[in-house]
């Protein structure tokens, strides 16, 4: 019994270290090179089109912090991301899940 009292409190604090390492946005920033408006102009140069989503995010791939935005050009809709640290860009593909 008391073993298994030993291992429900480690995998709960596991769980609860997982938690607390969950970075804010505004830490994100804080680590980020480049702004948000710099993104998004390396975003637009490489497609001219209106932003209609942007954020900063964690995600694999080139330094690990990037910005994406979601730019409506003509019908369709393209993912572009920019590096957060370099501003490198990462990613411009078709994404039209939320296409009517």
């Amino acid at each position: 019994m008391r073993k298994s009292v030993v291992l429900t409190l480690s995998f709960a604090l596991c769980g609860l270290a997982f938690v607390v390492q969950a970075e804010t946005p505004s830490q994100l920033a804080a680590q980020a090179k480049i702004s948000m408006s710099q993104a998004r102009k390396i975003a637009l140069q490489a497609v001219p089109g209106k932003v209609v989503k942007q954020e900063l995010e964690k995600e694999a791939g080139g330094s690990g912090l990037r910005y994406s935005f979601d730019i409506k050009a003509g019908k369709d809709t393209r993912e572009v991301g920019v590096d957060a640290k370099t501003g490198k860009l990462l990613e411009n593909s078709l994404d039209n899940n939320d296409a009517d």
